[in-house]
């Protein structure tokens, strides 16, 4: 009888081992963010209504159907008159840029925001395992990434990757990258570094779809430190639930809606193609159909696919619904949305059935920081933690858009609750947000153009100013 006791007790206790041993191994693949750095540039590099018109002023390739088109861009973009711009723009040379324009941009971020969060977290230079940079714009020799080990005398051994021309989704894709070594390392601290230099990249031509980019994109950047240490569980802010990567570069008309290019004077900027919101709809579609089932309870997959169903049978799906169809509040409580423009704001809002409330730190981002490029996430949850939404067990879901065309998300778990942190880039400001009024002033100075005749019209010595 002892015999057989000790048979099965065996097999048991093995069992009850190898059970604790997956529990105990995935603990240590875990990806948790320690902290976060939004930069912020210095007010001298502010945009305000006036230094814009004396930009537009300056470009001596534009006519009256230009500025026409310009007024009402930037007048519908949603951004306001606090966003920053590199210093080549205050300089008057955003026509002949230099190598050496876009390394200093890219170094007064690094200078500023890397060394703040390293203060701030303890953590040593040496002790960064992993470092992921993604700065799309701009390709160096030695590369941006060896920079910043030089300059942090890093370790010999750090894991490096050094990301190109991956768009504003490249945010995620580096946390991807992250969490790909972190499940074949334990024990390692990565440091994730995004912006997008700007001083290179100005469009200097009178193509539409080209001019559109000069006015949504501003300077900015973030930094995220990141572990799978079990022993900093505790101080971390957020912990990585799931990350789904959607790519439909295979799409001729998908691939060509975002493209860096020179128009027909050889002029280099960044096309920007009418098709581009189809082309964010289709991707945005396929990524929520594989990151649904994960964020979702049962009960809601179950009910979307009986409403799916018994409207089929009855084809009496409403005329042109885009929508989603899922209620998305019941698995996730805050959505951190990409600012691509307050038109992809609208969008994702009406796709996803979003409240006012829901979108708000999206809409107060574009409207203070514009359109920052990859590093634009990391600011709308910047927001949510210093208007003291993030609760213990919220989940946040993150959507971002690049070209390619691209659409990434992934949902955070904050780990405890958070009111803003010492270095939040909206400390300072929080309690004037949300404004009144997104409106901004540029309808009211430069209205007057609307009403202009092309037959007639000719640039005065006191044009825009």
């Amino acid at each position: 009888m002892g015999l057989f006791f000790y048979l099965y007790l065996l097999p048991s206790l093995y069992l009850m081992f190898k059970i604790w041993k997956w529990v105990d191994e995935k603990r240590d693949k875990e990806c948790y963010i320690l902290d976060y750095q939004c930069y912020k540039p210095t007010d001298d590099r502010m945009v305000s209504t006036d230094f814009a018109g004396q930009v537009i002023k300056r470009t001596k390739n534009l006519g009256l159907n230009e500025y026409k088109f310009l007024l009402k861009a930037i007048v519908s973009s949603g951004i306001g008159e606090q966003t920053y711009s590199p210093r080549i723009m205050f300089a008057g040379r955003e026509d002949n840029p230099t190598l050496q324009d876009g390394i200093d941009e890219m170094e007064e971020f690094f200078e500023d925001s890397i060394a703040k969060i390293l203060d701030r977290s303890g953590i040593s230079p040496k002790e960064i395992d992993i470092l992921v940079v993604n700065i799309s714009m701009i390709a160096i020799m030695p590369s941006l990434s060896s920079r910043i080990i030089n300059r942090y005398k890093m370790r010999k051994d750090i894991k490096v990757f050094n990301l190109t021309g991956m768009g504003c989704s490249a945010s995620l894709i580096s946390v991807d990258i992250v969490r790909s070594v972190f499940k074949t390392y334990k024990n390692m601290n990565a440091m994730v570094v995004t912006s997008e230099s700007l001083s290179p990249n100005w469009y200097s031509g009178n193509d539409r779809s080209m001019i559109l980019a000069n006015c949504l994109f501003r300077s900015g950047g973030a930094v995220i430190l990141l572990s799978n240490k079990r022993s900093l569980e505790r101080n971390a802010l957020f912990k990585l639930k799931c990350l789904v990567r959607t790519h439909h570069g295979a799409r001729d008309d998908s691939y060509g809606c975002c493209v860096q290019t020179e128009d027909e004077q050889g002029r280099p900027g960044i096309h920007l193609g009418k098709n581009l919101p189809k082309a964010a709809t289709r991707a945005f579609v396929d990524n929520l159909r594989v990151i649904s089932p994960m964020i979702l309870p049962i009960r809601e997959l179950l009910r979307y696919a009986l409403v799916t169903f018994v409207r089929k049978m009855s084809n009496n799906t409403p005329k042109g619904e885009k929508k989603a169809g899922v209620n998305f509040r019941t698995g996730v409580d805050h959505f951190c949305i990409h600012t691509g423009g307050k038109a992809v704001i609208d969008g994702i809002g009406f796709s996803l059935d979003l409240t006012e409330y829901d979108l708000e730190p999206a809409r107060m981002t574009l409207h203070r920081f514009g359109n920052t490029s990859a590093a634009s996430l990391w600011y709308v949850l910047a927001y949510m933690e210093a208007k003291k939404r993030l609760k213990k067990g919220d989940r946040v879901l993150m959507i971002s858009f690049g070209a390619g065309f691209k659409c990434n998300s992934c949902v955070w778990e904050v780990v405890r609750d958070l009111d803003g942190n010492v270095g939040n880039v909206w400390k300072d400001i929080i309690d004037s947000y949300p404004p009144q009024s997104l409106a901004n002033p540029y309808l009211e100075k430069y209205g007057w153009i609307q009403n202009e005749d092309i037959s007639t019209f000719k640039v005065p010595e006191n044009y825009l100013n």
